[in-house]
């Protein structure tokens, strides 16, 4: 089944500036590998050397973090929408 990713606009740069893609898979796991395997050079940025989902990328499905579900095992269908979110520092203190 096909569901949509959305790409924040830091990470366009690494899936042809697209917004959104389609992508088949039954979790967020296998949306996310095969969105890596698609544009190759976005996975650095999602993932750590250990394979693991980076710290300061947070992973929605609809208006459900992730850590919050079943993490990357989290079932998708067509009617979702995963977003990637990454955590953004700064400002002053």
């Amino acid at each position: 089944m096909a569901t949509r990713v959305l790409i924040p606009t830091p990470l366009r740069t690494y899936t042809e500036k697209k917004e959104s893609v389609v992508l088949e898979g039954s979790t967020v796991g296998e949306l996310l590998q095969r969105l890596t395997a698609t544009y190759a050079p976005l996975k650095k940025h999602l993932y750590d050397e250990t394979g693991s989902l980076r710290n300061f990328v947070n992973v929605y499905v609809n208006d459900e973090d992730i850590r919050y579900l079943q993490k990357e095992q989290t079932l998708v269908s067509e009617k979702d929408t995963v977003s990637i979110i990454p955590s953004i520092a700064g400002g002053r203190s």
